[in-house]
């Protein structure tokens, strides 16, 4: 199922308003559950899971900064 434009917009808000600071709260609170690994490692972890959640929502935020295509005054 394609999503229109509109709708991938909005759903590219609600997912940077409230789901990827729910996101970044789960993975601290994990690592943090986890015990203090070394900076080294800590650091690659975080960079690794910054890039993970932006994988499967690709589809959504893609193009999201351009003119709408489907109106007609283009």
């Amino acid at each position: 199922m394609k999503l229109s434009y509109k709708a991938r917009k909005r759903w590219a808000l609600v997912i940077l308003i409230f789901g990827l600071p729910a996101y970044i709260m789960s993975v601290v609170t994990v690592l943090n559950l986890l015990g203090r690994p070394p900076l080294v490692v800590e650091f690659f972890v975080y960079v690794a899971l910054g890039i993970v959640w932006a994988i499967p929502l690709r589809f959504i935020f893609k193009g999201i900064g351009q003119a709408d295509p489907d109106d007609p005054n283009n």
